[in-house]
């Protein structure tokens, strides 16, 4: 292999001489046409690929969801999982290095930080943060527990079981070891016999059918308990030279952990969360759901996925998560005669640890807002509280009666917000905007936004009132000179990154969207049609996209770490704990912040307003 393997990129920056010396040994160079198919779905992967020159597309349903250039590599998810998810075509002529599956395998069982790595590359993190950050913060297997990983059913035999009957335990239960009680009186010590210790017993020519898989076994059981994290079991993997682990609970294995299904974890957590959603019977196991949930917010953040599809996923996980808590609470009467529905960034899919709850009820014109109704409703409210969503200050919930009406009564206390614009109602209407249906009829709630938009119609001093709240947090425009002097010791270098700038952006981009009659919900949305119908210039809108994203994912970044260290989520984030590049593009992100508010004063004449 030639020297020039670049061994200063991730993830083999991790590795030492030996496993340098490993890749350099095995490693090929392949070489693809403009346009060749380098990857298909469903394809089983023999490599992982490492681009020397050109570049590579990766296509998910036809459209492009990253691009890897020279020092990337793709697909480590693929390979370990068994099968291709995504296309990767070569976007003009290809050379690449490629590294057999068996000696990725390698690498990763003695190497943790290579295995994390390797799924953090393949997530492309944003462009603008393509730091290297530190093994502690990449490492995606550092919160998730060995219970939450997928455990393989264990299979225990008695000590003098024949190898014949071991093998047909291994053939119709598909797995590759079972445990052996040992045959010592009063000693509840278990035994592991695998494939491994089959073979030798083969090539030692041991009759199958008379030889017992007791004096075979290994009596030294390697083992996590059930509440240990991934990654420590994944350290005990290493130490011991072995690719599985008996998990443990209060001193009986429940089940084996793989190496293999360790790293698969992470890829397939989201599905997970889902299935314990959907089979929960009770609010208790829900409530452990919603925990799984801020666990894969943190996962994916390590992972390097984009801000916005963390928000998107969380944005479904929690609508999958409400709509199961009030199936489990209202009647089904109850539920097919209203609608439940979210606000505020919940609607848009921007919020992604949990912050106040923001929802609300509408009931049929002819169904009756009854006592076991309100019940239900305070137990909603109730419920997600114990999940780990705040109360709103506000109240605005579905056990505060404005928040839970008819639909005639929503679309008249609505159609109040818009024509009597007082603080709280233009703060009302700019929260109920971003409502998103997550349960029940969910014509009830188009209905009412429907009318909203129908008043709206060429409105010019209402929408100028509406869109004066861009200016609501001007006592954040001292954000520039602590940018500037940071450094030095200062004890005001936190700054609250709504404040300072996604409401001006979420909030100004909710105003041209109702102007406009536009019924998408989340700001990245209500842009590309805001641009479509030229109502907002192609670039200044882009910017305004990048930008919301950027203080969003240093916003996740900063309430992480709060929870890590047992705080609360504060919305802040420290300047004196940005690195120089993170600094200039906050700075960047609100200089164009400051141009998108200048822009919404000319459109909408706020001097007037």
């Amino acid at each position: 292999m030639p020297n020039a393997f670049n061994f200063q990129a991730s993830p083999f920056d991790c590795l030492n001489t030996q496993e340098q010396d490993l890749v350099r040994n095995s490693v090929d160079i392949a070489y693809f046409k403009e346009g060749e198919t380098i990857l298909d779905v469903g394809s089983t992967p023999t490599h992982l690929f490492i681009p020397i020159k050109g570049y590579v597309q990766q296509l998910e349903n036809g459209e492009e969801v990253a691009t890897y250039d020279p020092d990337d590599c793709f697909d480590g998810r693929g390979l370990i999982a068994g099968k291709v998810s995504s296309q990767f075509i070569a976007s003009e002529e290809v050379v690449s290095y490629q590294l057999a599956k068996s000696t990725v395998t390698e690498l990763i069982s003695t190497n943790a930080t290579f295995g994390a790595l390797l799924f953090a590359d393949l997530s492309k993190k944003l462009n603008a943060l393509a730091e290297r950050r530190s093994q502690y913060e990449i490492n995606s297997l550092s919160l998730a527990q060995v219970s939450e990983a997928f455990l393989r059913e264990i299979h225990i035999v008695e000590f003098d079981t024949n190898l014949f009957d071991v093998v047909r335990i291994f053939n119709d239960k598909r797995t590759n070891n079972v445990l052996v009680r040992s045959n010592v009186v009063d000693n509840k010590e278990l035994g592991i016999f695998t494939t491994t210790s089959l073979q030798r017993a083969i090539l030692a020519k041991y009759p199958l059918d008379s030889t017992p898989v007791g004096p075979l076994s290994n009596y030294k059981l390697i083992t996590v308990e059930a509440k240990d994290h991934l990654y420590e079991a994944l350290a005990i993997m290493i130490r011991h030279s072995v690719h599985r682990v008996i998990v443990m609970n209060e001193g009986q294995p429940i089940g084996t952990l793989e190496q293999v299904d360790l790293l698969s974890f992470i890829a397939n957590s989201s599905s997970l969360v889902v299935q314990g959603i959907l089979s929960a019977k009770t609010l208790e196991d829900l409530k452990e759901a919603a925990n799984q949930i801020t666990n894969l917010i943190t996962l994916l953040h390590r992972n390097g996925t984009k801000v916005a599809m963390i928000g998107r996923l969380v944005q479904e996980l929690n609508a999958k998560l409400f709509e199961k808590a009030w199936s489990l609470i209202a009647s089904s009467d109850l539920q097919k005669n209203s609608c439940l529905f979210v606000m505020g960034s919940e609607g848009r899919g921007e919020q992604i640890l949990k912050t106040d709850q923001d929802n609300g009820l509408i009931v049929a014109n002819d169904y009756q807002i009854t006592p076991e109704v309100v019940s239900a409703c305070d137990q909603f409210s109730a419920a997600l509280i114990q999940f780990g969503y705040p109360e709103c200050p506000g109240k605005i919930m579905v056990n505060n009666p404005a928040w839970r009406m008819s639909e005639k009564d929503f679309t008249e206390t609505a159609k109040h917000w818009l024509l009597q614009p007082t603080p709280d109602s233009l703060m009302n209407l700019a929260i109920f905007l971003d409502s998103h249906a997550i349960s029940g009829n969910s014509l009830l709630l188009e209905n009412v936004k429907q009318n909203l938009f129908n008043l709206a119609t060429d409105n010019q001093f209402l929408m100028a009132r509406f869109a004066a709240a861009i200016e609501s947090f001007n006592s954040e425009v001292g954000w520039w000179n602590r940018l500037l002097t940071l450094g030095g010791d200062h004890s005001d270098n936190r700054i609250n990154l709504k404040k300072a700038g996604i409401f001006a952006i979420t909030h100004g981009i909710r105003s041209l969207a109702l102007e406009n009659h536009i019924r998408a919900n989340s700001t990245a949305e209500r842009v590309r049609e805001l641009i479509q119908i030229h109502k907002i210039p192609q670039d200044l809108g882009n910017e305004v996209v990048e930008s919301l994203h950027l203080l969003m994912e240093l916003r996740l970044k900063s309430g992480i770490a709060e929870l890590e260290t047992g705080k609360a989520v504060s919305g802040e984030i420290d300047l004196s704990r940005l690195s120089t590049l993170e600094r200039d593009l906050l700075k960047d992100s609100l200089s164009v912040v400051k141009r998108f508010k200048q822009y919404l004063r000319q459109h909408f004449h706020l001097e007037f307003a």
